[in-house]
């Protein structure tokens, strides 16, 4: 055999595996250089929340933790109402490349789907979880003028008379509300729900009495709360918290045991984004919040800050999907 007879089918072949070895090394780096760099151009945190909420002041304290940490541009960019679709359409339109984050709370992640059947969404087969925030606990609000003195006198009332006592919440399958229709199934009484569109106009009619009771985060309540026009009977969760160690959880107030009313937050992007950057953007994130100068902050609000993994963000958006699932049935709720 000829050695010199064709050469060529030789030399594309060893050009084509000394190619294949350069574009694996190339791409390999620029695939590690995209997660180690991230981010190499301004972030936008997308919120569902309000101008001057809880959850925006503590997401703009972490933007701009993060834009120092980045040395990038981190921008909130608030898109409130819609029950959260207006935050989840304007998300879901950016590029699948880590850039475009959003912030949710539980309920978008684990309510929505049950609230919403026709339209057949389900937050997480939609976006990724990338890192946590906050988990925040809910009080039982009345009148300074209420006659009741604890959770024990609000479920007698309710149940000597059932349906007049009403309770008020900031929206149709929030956690006011389903926490509501919880303390209703796990005590039996029978009461009305009544719905308001501005969450300072919830807690004006509760300091005002024109609606016996509310849940509520120390955020938007403590305003009133602290001018004495409303009271704390008890805070939803199997312990009393720091902040008012004076209030007495449900079970000890004389209502049910096990009632634990709360909302997680957290920050998700849309499919696709490369695992390497969610995970970069994870422990980017947990740097923040375990700076004494967030955590303080947080502790303002009564929000505790989380180090879940995405994994266990799932797992506690599933336990919350299940509990809520049970809620909405039971009461045939919904948005639709």
């Amino acid at each position: 055999m000829n050695p010199f007879a064709s050469p060529a089918p030789v030399r594309r072949r060893l050009l084509a595996a000394a190619l294949g070895t350069a574009l694996s090394a190339t791409f390999g780096s620029a695939s590690a250089q995209t997660a180690s760099d991230f981010p190499t151009k301004p972030v936008t945190l997308v919120t569902a929340f309000a101008v001057g909420s809880g959850p925006d002041a503590v997401l703009r304290l972490v933007a701009n933790k993060l834009s120092l940490q980045w040395k990038q541009t981190v921008t909130v960019d608030n898109r409130p109402g819609g029950g959260g679709f207006i935050a989840i359409e304007a998300a879901r339109r950016g590029t699948s490349d880590g850039y475009t984050l959003l912030q949710l709370d539980s309920e978008h992640l684990s309510a929505l789907p049950h609230l919403y059947k026709n339209r057949r969404f389900e937050t997480l087969k939609t976006f990724d979880p990338v890192a946590p925030l906050f988990r925040t606990p809910f009080m039982i609000a009345v009148s300074a003028q209420s006659p009741w003195k604890n959770v024990g006198d609000l479920i007698a009332a309710a149940k000597a008379s059932p349906n007049s006592v009403s309770y008020g919440s900031w929206g149709v399958g929030s956690p006011g509300h389903l926490g509501g229709e919880w303390l209703e199934m796990l005590s039996g009484a029978k009461m009305t729900h009544v719905p308001y569109k501005e969450v300072s106009q919830l807690f004006t009619s509760v300091a005002n009495g024109d609606v016996p009771w509310s849940f509520a985060s120390i955020p938007s309540s403590q305003g009133v709360y602290k001018a004495g026009k409303i009271r704390y009977l008890a805070v939803a969760r199997a312990q009393r918290i720091p902040q008012l160690p004076e209030v007495p959880t449900v079970a000890e107030a004389g209502g049910p045991a096990g009632m634990d009313v709360n909302s997680f937050v957290v920050l998700v992007t849309p499919k696709g984004v490369p695992a390497a950057v969610r995970t970069k953007i994870h422990a980017d994130v947990l740097k923040v919040l375990a700076d004494p100068e967030v955590r303080e902050r947080f502790n303002t609000f009564a929000f505790e800050t989380l180090n879940w993994s995405a994994e266990e963000i799932l797992k506690n958006a599933e336990t919350k999907s299940s509990q809520y699932q049970q809620l909405i049935t039971n009461a045939n709720i919904s948005l639709e």
